[in-house]
C-alpha cells in the first residue's frame, strides 16, 4: 500500500464500497425486522379469527343434538324404546332423522344409541340401517369416559369411517377420515342416561378454516387437543397422532422463534377449550422478499464496486503517471545522473513541482561545482601546510638524541619522560587508524607517567580490564581524549583527591568502556544541555563547538559502529562524572585483527 494507486483502490472500498454494503445489511436488518413484525401481527390476526371461526362451528356441532330434544317423536324413542312408545311412528321417525342427517353437510354417518333397549342403528347417506343390538357399547373407552363425566360430549381424535352396525348400507370402499363427536343423550328432569348420538364429521368441513392461515406449501397448521393429540394437520400423515416431541414445548408459547422457524399458537375457548391452534411458519419463508431485496441491492451493489474500481483505475493512472515519471527522474538523481531534464512547461502542480525541482538541482550543482572548488584549493594548501611542518622523524631522532645526554648527565628520570613522549608522539601518528584495547591502554598508561611526574606520587587512578578486552580493536585515541578531560576539569581546578578509573565489561553484544571519576561534577541541567550537544547534528541550530572532544568520540563511534554505538554521560548522582562508551560486538571492526591496522 505504499502507492499513491493502491492507496486510492484502499480509499474506495473504505468509502464507498464498505458503506454501501454495511448500509445494505443495516437496511435488510431493519426491514426483516418490521417485515417478522409485520408477518406476526398479520399471523395473529389471521388465528384470532381462525380461532373464533372453529369455536363456533364446533360449538355448532356440539348443539346439533340438542335438536332431538324439540323432537317429541325421536326423543320418545330414547325415553321408552321403539317398541314401548304407544306413540311410535315409523315414518314420522325416519323422516325426523333423515331431516337431522341432512341438517350438515359434513356428517357422514350418525349412530343412535339407545340405552333402555341396548341397540344402536346408524344414518349413512340418509339411509336408515337396522337396528342392532349393542349391550357393552358402553364399555368402549371414548363411550365409558363420556358416561362417567360430567361433560355432554366428548370429541375423539380423527380415523378412518367406521360401519357401526355392520350394515350394508356404508360401502367397504369407503375409507374417510372423520372427527367423531359423542353425544350424551339425558332426561332433563330425572338426569337419566338415555343413550347416545355418534356424528362422524367430514375433515373438510373444518379443515378449510384451519387452512385459510397458510399461504405457502411450505407453511404447517396444527390444531391440537387437550391431550396433545393431532385433530387436524396440513401435513396428512400428523392427523390423528400424538404432537411430536420437537413441537410439545413450542405450542404452549405463543410467537416462539425456533431455529429457522417461527411457532404461533393460540388456546381455544368453548366447546375447544386447552385445545391449541398452531401455525408454523419458515424463516425462509417470511423473508423471501426482504432477501430477494437485499440480493438486488449487493449485486448491483457489485456492479457499482466494479464500475467504480474501473473508473478510480482510470482517473489513478491519469494521477499518478506524471508523479511515476517524477520519481523516476529523483531515482535517477540518487544514481549520480545530476543532469535530468525536468519538463517545467505544464501548469499543474505536478508541473511547479518539476520546476522547483529543476531550480533546484541547478543549485545543487552550481553548489557542487563552488565546493569541488573550494576542496581543491584547500587540499593544495594543506600540501602547503606540510610542506612547512618539520619531519616527525627528525623530532624521533633529536628526542633520542636529548635522552642519550641525559643519560650521559646522570638524568634517569628525564630520560624516561623523553622517552614516554616519544612513545606518545609515534602513537599520535596513528589517530586515524585501528588499534587494540591493549595498545590504547599502553599509551594511556605512558600519557598517566608523565601526569605523575607533573602533579606527584598524589595522582590515583585504577585500570581493569580483563584478556577478552584488551584483544578487541577500537579506533585510536579513543579513551586518551576522556583520560586527558579528567586533568582538565578535576586536577587543574583543584580537585587533587579526585581518582580516575577504567573498566569495561561486556553486556550481551555490547562493549561497555567505562571512564569514571569521583571529583568535577555537573548539575542536571548542565548534563541535559551536554547531552544535547553531543547528540545533535552538525547542521542543527542547536549545535555547539564546546566539548568538542566527546562529540568527535560520539560521532567516531556512531560512524564506525553504527546508531547502536556511542556515548553516555552520567554524574554519578552529583558525585562525580561517568562517561560509557558503548560499542557493538558484531560489527566487524570489533573482531579486527592488529595486522589489519
Amino acid at each position: 500500500m505504499k502507492s499513491i494507486q493502491s492507496r486510492l483502490f484502499l480509499m474506495l472500498l473504505i468509502f464507498i464500497i464498505l458503506p454501501y454494503f454495511l448500509t445494505v445489511f443495516f437496511i435488510y436488518g431493519y426491514t426483516k425486522k418490521l417485515v417478522e413484525q409485520h408477518e406476526l401481527e398479520v399471523s395473529r390476526n389471521q388465528m384470532e379469527k381462525a380461532s373464533n371461526e372453529l369455536v363456533e362451528y364446533f360449538e355448532d356441532l356440539v348443539g346439533l343434538p340438542y335438536v332431538t330434544y324439540r323432537n317429541p317423536d325421536l326423543f320418545r324413542i330414547f325415553e321408552e324404546g321403539f317398541q314401548d312408545s304407544i306413540y311410535f311412528n315409523p315414518i314420522a321417525v325416519k323422516n325426523s332423522i333423515e331431516t337431522f342427517y341432512l341438517t350438515r353437510g359434513e356428517i357422514r354417518q350418525i349412530r343412535f344409541y339407545i340405552d333402555k333397549s341396548k341397540e344402536s342403528f346408524t344414518v349413512y347417506n340418509a339411509m336408515v340401517s337396522t337396528r342392532k343390538s349393542q349391550p357393552d357399547l358402553v364399555k368402549e373407552d371414548s363411550i365409558k369416559k363420556l358416561y362417567h363425566s360430567h361433560s355432554k360430549y366428548l370429541i375423539e381424535p380423527p380415523h378412518p369411517i367406521e360401519n357401526y352396525n355392520d350394515a350394508a348400507i356404508v360401502p367397504q370402499s369407503d375409507n374417510t377420515i372423520v372427527l367423531t363427536i359423542h353425544h350424551k343423550v339425558m332426561d332433563v328432569l330425572s338426569n337419566k342416561f338415555l343413550g347416545i348420538i355418534t356424528l362422524d364429521i367430514d375433515l373438510n368441513s373444518y379443515a378449510r378454516l384451519c387452512n385459510s392461515l397458510v399461504q405457502n406449501d411450505k407453511e404447517t397448521v396444527l390444531l391440537v387437543n387437550s391431550e396433545n393429540q393431532v385433530m387436524y394437520a396440513s401435513d396428512r400423515h400428523l392427523i390423528g397422532k400424538p404432537v411430536p416431541s420437537n413441537l410439545l414445548k413450542s405450542i404452549h408459547q405463543s410467537g416462539v422463534k425456533t431455529g429457522k422457524e417461527i411457532i404461533l399458537s393460540r388456546t381455544l375457548s368453548g366447546p375447544l377449550r386447552q385445545w391449541k391452534l398452531v401455525k408454523i411458519t419458515p424463516e425462509q419463508v417470511l423473508f423471501h422478499d426482504v432477501r430477494q431485496t437485499a440480493y438486488t441491492n449487493i449485486l448491483v451493489g457489485i456492479g457499482v464496486g466494479f464500475l467504480g474500481l474501473l473508473m478510480i483505475g482510470i482517473i489513478s493512472y491519469m494521477i499518478t503517471r506524471p508523479i511515476k515519471l517524477l520519481s523516476r527522474k529523483v531515482q535517477s538523481i540518487e544514481a549520480g545522473n545530476m543532469d535530468v531534464p525536468f519538463n517545467d512547461n505544464g501548469q499543474d502542480e505536478i508541473g511547479h513541482l518539476e520546476k522547483h525541482i529543476k531550480e533546484m538541482m541547478n543549485r545543487i550543482n552550481l553548489h557542487i561545482a563552488r565546493e569541488y572548488k573550494l576542496e581543491i584549493e584547500n587540499r593544495n594548501n594543506q600540501l602547503r601546510a606540510l610542506k612547512s611542518q618539520v619531519n616527525p622523524h627528525f623530532l624521533f631522532n633529536a628526542l633520542q638524541t636529548i635522552g642519550a645526554v641525559a643519560l650521559r648527565s646522570n638524568s634517569p628520570n628525564v630520560y624516561g619522560l623523553v622517552t614516554s613522549l616519544s612513545k606518545m608522539m609515534r602513537y599520535s601518528i596513528r589517530a586515524n587508524q585501528w588499534v587494540l584495547v591493549r595498545e590504547e591502554l599502553d599509551y594511556i598508561k605512558t600519557y598517566l607517567s608523565l601526569q605523575v611526574e607533573r602533579f606527584g606520587n598524589e595522582l590515583t587512578y585504577t585500570i581493569h580490564l580483563d584478556e577478552t578486552i584488551l584483544d578487541l580493536t577500537i579506533p585510536s585515541m579513543t579513551l586518551q581524549p576522556l583520560v586527558e578531560n579528567f586533568f582538565k576539569h578535576c586536577y587543574e581546578e583543584g580537585f587533587y583527591d579526585a581518582q580516575l578509573n577504567i573498566y569495561g565489561e561486556i553486556k550481551g553484544e555490547i562493549l561497555c568502556l567505562v571512564v569514571e571519576n569521583n571529583g568535577s561534577s555537573i548539575t542536571s541541567e548542565e548534563l541535559q544541555i551536554l547531552r544535547k550537544n553531543i547528540y545533535c547534528k552538525p547542521y542543527e541550530e542547536s549545535y555547539s563547538t564546546e566539548h568538542i572532544g566527546l562529540k568527535n568520540i560520539h560521532d567516531r563511534l556512531v560512524l564506525n559502529y553504527g546508531i547502536k554505538a556511542g556515548l553516555e554521560l552520567d554524574t554519578n548522582q552529583g558525585q562525580g562524572f561517568i562517561v560509557r562508551l558503548m560499542i557493538p560486538l558484531e560489527s566487524k571492526f570489533a573482531s579486527q585483527e592488529l595486522e589489519t591496522v
